[in-house]
């Protein structure tokens, strides 16, 4: 009786545990901050230690370091580790100067993203999708990419604040598009005020500033109507200030400074000046340190400008103050990553040479109190028979270590000369499908000519001169167009991003496929062996698409960002069994990542049946 009372004690105990921090999620999902005890957050999980660094960075600016929690990853459920990549990006996107921050950020936010969708998450799928869109959002680097998220997002929002960020989002696309590509398609207007009039009636301060902010932008930048755009600019203000914390106060800093700049360049530098002085400069985030340089250079102009001298060179001098912080902070992070890094290999040598001295002190005190000289000699003898037993343990895992890599690259030979002899294999057929008919028929030609030659009984030989003459114009057309397709477009003058784009329009058809490119950081060319060896990757990907996977849509995005191109293929076919890699005709999957892998890259499947398929290629380059 008493067990089973302690099982029904413990059960309670675990779905009283479950719900409370299914409440706290809702309720800092929705900004409800007031509610939330601090001492709920024992960090007992992931997903408690990702409301607790929600908490606080919502409430003062604070950001917690995942990686000072040593949780299993890979003993963890997919939802525990949604809340980990979760906790990773954000701490990567908001509160550190390391390098590729953005790129670490990013590659979170996607795996959670894709765990979600494994899970079918509705909730978690559209906190993936939001962190995506507040980096596409304040970055503005793939605008095709923010659209599409911003409706995906619109479509899976499943209550009204989530409503509110999704037409947020998407309003922010429709502005991209005016600002960005000259796109009119769209009024941004009538969804700003719309959603301003909704948030106003529910008191909901926060999306009164989101939606006022997005309406100055659109009359100052867009419309050139700058006395408008600061009448909703002041409205954000406003409604920010009526959040007493942390998440409210950081966007008062970005008027003012938008603001501050404005004036500025209209010439009233005392305007200038009042907004810019009232900035916190306490509400700007770590990363954006160098916004309080651009603060303070904007101060610096704005008094030089009004011959206030002594104003302009204080701020000139406190912005290079800032700038040789940034550099000193730059500086110990790298210092940190070493000391650090010391400090792991010293511990690990003080740990093995402290054993090493606990097990000498125990073998010789045995040895003197028990078994004496005789023993120690026996245990001499063993020891040493010992060590040449591991000696010759060490030499054969070396050898094995040494056949392991040695197979694994004559695999990796292997697969390159197969896909070379297929691809070898594949202009003889052409040249014999293509070419070989023609030359035959040019030699019938020519061997008819040769036997009636001086024959005055021959008839129409203008005719069959002019025939041999077109037949061999059409030999060396086809020459050409078979040289033109083994290069694939990829050509000194064009470069992997035109060709790229080239076998995308000519893949596409009017029976329903459709293929889109979307690129950013692609301006200069690669090295053009390495832009052949991507190009035939991707032809091979998109001829499997088209042969096997039955879409309508393939999307191909590339990305140069830090010395990494990002190659993503979507597409939304029948999918098929990841952990299988299908072996088809052409270089094969298995080939493409061997190739990678060749490349020092990274080759990822993540395909669903029945949802398509989404393949991520990363080359160093």
């Amino acid at each position: 009786m008493y067990k089973r009372t302690l099982i029904l004690f413990l059960f309670s105990l675990s779905v009283c545990f479950s719900q409370d921090s299914n409440d706290y999620f809702n309720n800092i999902r929705t900004f409800n901050i007031d509610s939330i005890n601090i001492e709920f957050f024992t960090e007992s999980n992931q997903k408690i230690f990702f409301l607790k660094q929600q908490y606080l960075y919502l409430k003062y600016g604070e950001s917690l370091d995942p990686s000072n929690k040593k949780f299993d990853l890979n003993a963890s459920s997919k939802k525990q580790k949604i809340f980990h990549h979760l906790a990773y990006g954000d701490y990567y996107i908001y509160n550190t100067f390391i390098q590729k921050s953005d790129s670490i950020a990013f590659t979170n936010y996607f795996d959670a993203l894709r765990f979600a969708e494994e899970l079918d998450d509705r909730v978690l799928i559209c906190e993936a999708l939001k962190r995506i869109l507040i980096y596409q959002f304040k970055n503005q680097k793939d605008i095709p990419a923010f659209i599409r998220y911003a409706k995906k997002y619109r479509k899976l929002a499943y209550d009204e604040h989530e409503r509110f960020y999704a037409n947020y989002f998407y309003m922010g696309s429709i502005l991209g598009k005016i600002y960005h590509q000259k796109d009119y398609s769209e009024d941004p207007i009538p969804i700003g005020k719309k959603f301003l009039d909704i948030s106003k009636k529910n008191n909901n301060y926060f999306f009164q500033g989101r939606f006022s902010q997005l309406l100055g932008v659109h009359y100052d930048l867009i419309l050139k109507n700058p006395e408008i755009g600061r009448e909703f600019y002041n409205e954000a203000i406003y409604s920010y200030s009526k959040i007493k914390y942390n998440y409210g106060k950081k966007h008062i800093s970005d008027i003012l400074y938008n603001l501050g700049t404005l004036e500025q360049k209209n010439g009233n530098f005392k305007k200038a000046l009042n907004y810019l002085n009232q900035i916190d400069e306490t509400t700007i985030e770590n990363r954006d340190y160098k916004d309080l340089i651009f603060i303070n250079d904007y101060k610096y102009k704005t008094y030089k400008k009004q011959n206030q001298l002594d104003s302009a060179l204080y701020f000139l001098e406190r912005k290079h103050q800032l700038e040789d912080t940034l550099k000193l902070i730059d500086r110990a992070n790298l210092v940190s990553e070493i000391t650090t890094k010391y400090q792991i290999e010293k511990k690990e040598q003080e740990n093995s040479q402290l054993k090493k001295d606990k097990k000498n002190l125990f073998i010789g005190s045995l040895i003197f109190l028990i078994f004496g000289s005789t023993i120690a000699f026996l245990i001499n003898k063993n020891t040493k028979r010992k060590q040449r037993i591991a000696e010759q343990e060490r030499e054969i895992e070396i050898q094995k270590t040494e056949k392991l890599l040695k197979n694994q690259e004559l695999t990796a030979i292997d697969a390159m000369i197969s896909g070379q002899e297929k691809e070898r294999q594949r202009l003889a057929n052409d040249l014999h499908d293509n070419l070989g008919s023609t030359l035959a028929t040019v030699k019938l030609h020519f061997d008819h000519l040769k036997n009636n030659r001086g024959n005055p009984k021959m008839e129409n030989i203008e005719e069959l001169y002019t025939k041999t003459n077109n037949l061999l114009d059409e030999a060396y057309q086809k020459v050409r167009t078979i040289a033109h397709e083994k290069n694939s477009g990829v050509m000194a003058k064009q470069g992997l991003l035109p060709a790229v784009k080239n076998l995308a329009k000519k893949a596409s058809n009017s029976d329903g496929l459709k293929i889109e490119v979307q690129d950013y950081g692609l301006d200069e060319r690669l090295d053009n062996t390495l832009e052949i060896s991507i190009f035939r990757m991707i032809q091979e990907l998109i001829t499997n698409t088209i042969k096997h996977a039955n879409a309508s849509e393939v999307n191909i995005s590339l990305t140069n960002h830090d010395s990494l191109l990002n190659i993503i293929i979507e597409d939304n076919g029948k999918g098929f069994n990841a952990k299988i890699l299908p072996e088809k005709d052409g270089m094969g999957l298995k080939n493409i990542e061997k190739r990678i892998e060749h490349m020092e890259g990274t080759f990822e499947i993540d395909s669903t049946i029945g949802k398509g398929t989404n393949i991520i290629i990363n080359i160093p380059i």
